[in-house]
C-alpha cells in the first residue's frame, strides 16, 4: 500500500466512523512494510499463537539466533529438543515442521499467491496443520498487506474493540462483523484493524 493510498483508507474510515476517527488522529502512522518471506512469515505466526507479542518476539530472536533465516530443509533436520529449548511448544514445533514438509514436498506452493483471492489463500494455508483462519488472517494483513481483512477471531481485536468502543464485554466474532459493517470498515478493515491494535500498545 503506498502513502496516498493510506491516506484515502484514513478519510474513508475517519468520515464513517468518529471512534476510529480519534484513533487515527491519536496514533497516526502505523507501518505497512510487507514481506515476500511467505516461509518465514508463517513460521513467526506461528510460534505467535496464543502468545504476547513480548513473549512471541522473545522467542522468535532465540530462534533466529539460532537458526538464521529458517529454510524448510533445515527446520527438517532440526533438532526438536534444541527447539524446545527455545521455548516453542512441542506442539508448535510440529506444526513448523508440517509446514517445512508442506513446502518441500510441493503441496503448499506460493507460486502465483499474489494472484490469489483472500478466500483461495486461507483454504490454501488451512490445509497445514496448525494453520487456521487467525494464522491466515495474520499472514494476509502483516505479510501480504491485503486491506480488506477483518481479524474477527484476533483477540487482540476483541479488547481494543471493547475498550475503545466501550463494550462491557468482549464482543464476539458477529458482533465485530455488524459494527464493520455499520461503520463502513470496508474496504479498508485491515487498516481499522492495525489502528485498533495501536490503542493497546
Amino acid at each position: 500500500m503506498q502513502n496516498n493510498e493510506l491516506e484515502e483508507a484514513k478519510k474513508h474510515l475517519s468520515a464513517n466512523d468518529a471512534i476510529m476517527a480519534r484513533i487515527i488522529k491519536k496514533y497516526k502512522g502505523i507501518n505497512l512494510k510487507g514481506s515476500t518471506e511467505y516461509f518465514v512469515s508463517l513460521v513467526y505466526s506461528i510460534i505467535g499463537q496464543q502468545l504476547s507479542v513480548k513473549a512471541a518476539d522473545a522467542i522468535i530472536n532465540r530462534f533466529t539466533d539460532k537458526y538464521g533465516v529458517p529454510e524448510p530443509s533445515a527446520i527438517l533436520l532440526a533438532d526438536t529438543e534444541d527447539m524446545r529449548a527455545l521455548g516453542i511448544s512441542y506442539a508448535k514445533i510440529k506444526y513448523i515442521k508440517s509446514l517445512a514438509e508442506n513446502m518441500t514436498n510441493g503441496i503448499l506452493d506460493f507460486v502465483g499467491i499474489e494472484n490469489k483471492s483472500n478466500d483461495e489463500i486461507i483454504s490454501m494455508l488451512t490445509t497445514v496443520k496448525g494453520i487456521g483462519v487467525w494464522t491466515s488472517h495474520m499472514f494476509l494483513i502483516f505479510t501480504m498487506c491485503r486491506q480488506d481483512i477483518l481479524a474477527t477471531g484476533d483477540l487482540g481485536i476483541k479488547r481494543a474493540i471493547m475498550l475503545n468502543y466501550n463494550l462491557e464485554n468482549l464482543p464476539d466474532e458477529d458482533y465485530i462483523t455488524e459494527l464493520a459493517k455499520k461503520n463502513k470498515w470496508a474496504p479498508y478493515e485491515s487498516i481499522a484493524c492495525r489502528y485498533l491494535w495501536k490503542t493497546l500498545d
